[in-house]
């Protein structure tokens, strides 16, 4: 059945993403995930969705602040929207989101039931069975605000959930995929992890199962009031050491820092300089051939090689998300203003790609593969301007990319452009 996939602690933000970026967002997030179902399946796009490094860099290289909360939002909102036009082709629907939207994901996926013919109530019980676990059978001070379901044709499953702990002024991100367990309440987890926060309370852990079975006896037998009484008389006695025992295996653990800029320390940059290698032994006249789309410069190669990688690479190419944000900058500026020019070539790239790849011409799908195959080659060897430098040319060319940040909201929107990028 269910099985949580990983967790990731993410400094708590506020703000909004503006219309001209979530728009965008929308647009490149649904073209990503159906180049990923094009080659690996609806099953793999589910899987990539539950890994927190993966979902961490597929924020990150759409634009959103590359370390903070408002990835989830974001990310799940972005797919929602940009997925839902493509449901019945794509097979992949998504549900609930932030807030009041969270609480309507059982209706929505009785409705998706309802139209595709998976059993849509089994799969609004396994969403408030996820969103319960987390919340109350484990108690780790976070308190859950945000919940999404995202579901194929074949009732398969990852749930992206988010709780906010006020008084840390963190979040923290859960991933379940529907694969590997056989029930919701004994070890759904393969591990929990997170910086240490004091005490916590699971009750899914294989050894909680006597206190499980003690609970249901005492709710029987004396009623509220005497688990009470009962609470009352072993008050002070270490149980945690009972309960919690020897640490679990690992999931995989994201934990982003507070810093709003990015450093060198965030990044790999032997990844990065292989990404721009390669984007600079195809660009710029010889990707036209490439790729067969004329008319893309040197700054979109270099997004798209970013981008190819967050299609095609392999979990542990991701645990530096800060790395993605050198493919389309950041709202906040950081590493970059959002290059609006680049961003509307490499979304028009990609839908080029796909569109062909559906009716049997693979080439320009399987040239962004070869970008991405060429990236990891050249990194062995590739070496490249400092950190520092890649981000002022970036911010020094920015005008003529069209970036843009939210602090410049009073100015109008850069158009979409089918021009030549620089």
């Amino acid at each position: 059945m269910a099985q949580r996939a990983g967790t990731a602690d993410l400094p708590l933000h506020g703000g909004r993403v503006p219309p001209w970026l979530a728009t965008r967002m929308a647009r490149l997030g649904a073209v990503v995930s159906e180049a990923i179902v094009h080659h690996y399946g609806r099953d793999e796009l589910l899987r990539r969705l539950s890994h927190p490094f993966w979902f961490q860099s597929f924020g990150a290289v759409m634009g959103m602040d590359w370390h903070s909360s408002g990835i989830t939002t974001s990310v799940i909102g972005a797919l929602k929207r940009g997925l839902a036009p493509l449901e019945n082709e794509l097979g992949i629907h998504v549900c609930g989101g932030r807030g009041k939207y969270s609480r309507q994901t059982p209706h929505e996926l009785m409705a998706i039931g309802e139209r595709t013919g998976f059993d849509g109530a089994s799969l609004a019980t396994a969403s408030r069975l996820v969103a319960k676990v987390d919340s109350a059978a484990l108690q780790d001070g976070f308190q859950l605000y945000l919940h999404g379901f995202i579901v194929s044709d074949e009732g398969r499953w990852v749930v992206v959930q988010q709780g906010m702990n006020a008084d840390t002024k963190q979040a923290r991100r859960y991933h379940w995929l529907s694969e590997g367990l056989k029930n919701f309440v004994d070890a759904p987890h393969s591990a929990i992890d997170g910086p240490s926060q004091g005490n916590i309370i699971n009750l899914t852990d294989h050894r909680a199962s006597a206190s499980r079975s003690k609970q249901l006896d005492l709710l029987g037998t004396v009623g509220p009031d005497g688990i009470v009484r009962e609470f009352s008389a072993i008050e002070g006695c270490d149980s945690q050491q009972n309960l919690l025992g020897n640490p679990q295996a690992m999931l995989p653990h994201l934990l982003m820092l507070s810093h709003h800029d990015v450093r060198p320390n965030d990044v790999f940059m032997r990844r990065l300089h292989g990404n721009l290698a390669a984007a600079n032994a195809a660009a710029p006249k010889d990707f036209a051939e490439l790729l067969l789309t004329p008319g893309v410069g040197a700054r979109t190669v270099k997004a798209l090689a970013l981008v190819a990688e967050v299609v095609h690479g392999t979990p542990c190419r991701f645990d530096d998300p800060a790395r993605f944000s050198f493919a389309h900058g950041g709202k906040d500026g950081h590493p970059f203003p959002v290059p609006l020019r680049v961003y509307d070539e490499t979304i028009r790239v990609l839908k080029s790609a796909v569109q062909k790849a559906k009716l049997g011409a693979t080439e320009e799908l399987a040239a962004l593969q070869r970008l991405d195959d060429e990236a990891r080659r050249l990194e062995r060897v590739a070496s490249g301007p400092s950190f520092e430098r890649l981000i002022a040319e970036e911010r020094a060319r920015s005008d003529s990319y069209g970036g843009r940040t939210v602090l410049d909201d009073r100015r109008p929107p850069w158009p979409a452009s089918r021009s030549n990028v620089p």
